[in-house]
């Protein structure tokens, strides 16, 4: 991925994380994959970890440990009630840039 995609991605990964996160409760390294298997192949875990790190101070999921079979717990994310209000903006806000987008990329005002 070149550094022009790296920096636009870096906008809209939260909502992406958000996103996945809606379908299912996952944690970080779910997630890292879960990331790769759709394209997104320059996504370090660091990253990621930074990320729910965030949106996990910002109040946007829930965290639960479950033991894990090699090592210490794994923290699992789901998404709660004020993640899910979230994401909904989220998908306004994406909605809008892509009309916008899409009308200056075929030339319209």
């Amino acid at each position: 991925m070149g550094k022009q995609s790296t920096e636009m991605l870096k906008g809209v990964l939260e909502g992406i994380v958000l996103a996945i996160l809606a379908g299912r409760a996952a944690y970080g390294y779910e997630i890292t994959s879960d990331l790769r298997d759709r394209g997104f192949a320059d996504i370090a875990e660091g990253t990621i970890y930074a990320l729910l790190v965030r949106i996990e101070l910002r109040g946007l999921v829930d965290v639960e440990k479950v033991p894990s079979e090699k090592g210490p717990p794994r923290k699992v994310y789901s998404l709660n009630a004020a993640g899910r209000d979230y994401l909904e903006e989220f998908w306004k806000t994406w909605g809008f840039l892509k009309r916008q987008l899409d009308q200056l990329h075929e030339g319209g005002q």
